[in-house]
């Protein structure tokens, strides 16, 4: 499990978030910065300033902000700005109707990526998640995600000699179940006292695969509950699709 330092840095951890921001959701503008990151636009440009200055960022001739030439990697299949400014009003309310963390992540490759969480108000409780990313195989979303490919992509995935995967009959097995269920359950597998439930958000082949997942202290998770955990939990799922502009995987628009 990763915590926040005791004696954090917050102007690092500041420039730390907008470069993973930048790198995974693409271009921002200044306004939106300083929202996300809930601090004044004086302060949101020094950090961009600073970034820009060691080529983690640039500036577009449209005022906005992308990703430097350090963070460039292949670019995801569509951006999630979009993806998540949708979701997080559907995330909040499930936080609010569950009492539990909520998040939303895209599944790129082999990683999991969280771009959005909700968290609830209990004091005991699984914190933020923005900007981590997980092994997909792992991560209850990602593990969702995987479950909707087909086994060769999958085989072809983590087949690589430095796949994180060691048993692969035993992945491809567990995508099967998963597959026939609807939704797929990280119990511990990737912070230890954490179990998350997550399920796929519908949408084209095309779009960049996108789960939700409820994620709380092992401590509070029973198994008679999940039935309406499940059932909460896809029914966003399928609300976040439907105000993207999907209906039934296919879409009525692009995200």
């Amino acid at each position: 499990m990763k915590n926040k330092p005791v004696y954090g840095i917050e102007s690092v951890d500041h420039a730390l978030h907008l470069a993973a921001i930048l790198q995974q959701e693409g271009p921002i503008r200044l306004t939106d910065a300083a929202a996300r990151l809930g601090v004044a636009r004086s302060t949101a440009h020094r950090l961009l300033g600073m970034l820009v200055y060691r080529d983690f960022a640039e500036q577009g001739a449209d005022r906005r902000y992308v990703a430097g030439p350090l963070l460039r990697r292949p670019a995801a299949p569509e951006p999630v700005t979009e993806l998540r400014r949708i979701a997080l009003p559907h995330l909040r309310a499930l936080t609010a109707r569950m009492r539990e963390t909520t998040n939303l992540m895209v599944v790129i490759g082999d990683q999991a990526r969280f771009v959005g969480t909700v968290e609830c108000d209990q004091v005991l409780r699984v914190g933020d998640r923005e900007g981590r990313v997980l092994p997909a195989h792992l991560a209850s979303g990602g593990r969702a995600v995987l479950a909707t490919l087909s086994e060769e992509t999958v085989t072809a995935l983590f087949s690589t000699p430095d796949s994180p995967v060691t048993d692969l009959p035993r992945l491809l097995r567990d995508l099967r179940r998963i597959r026939r269920q609807g939704f797929a359950i990280n119990e511990q597998k990737t912070e230890t006292g954490v179990t998350a439930i997550g399920c796929v958000v519908p949408g084209p082949t095309d779009a960049v695969p996108a789960a939700v997942s409820i994620a709380m202290p092992t401590v509070r998770y029973h198994r008679d509950r999940l039935t309406g955990w499940i059932q909460d939990l896809t029914t966003t799922a399928e609300r976040i699709s439907h105000a993207l502009g999907l209906v039934d995987g296919q879409p009525a628009g692009r995200l």
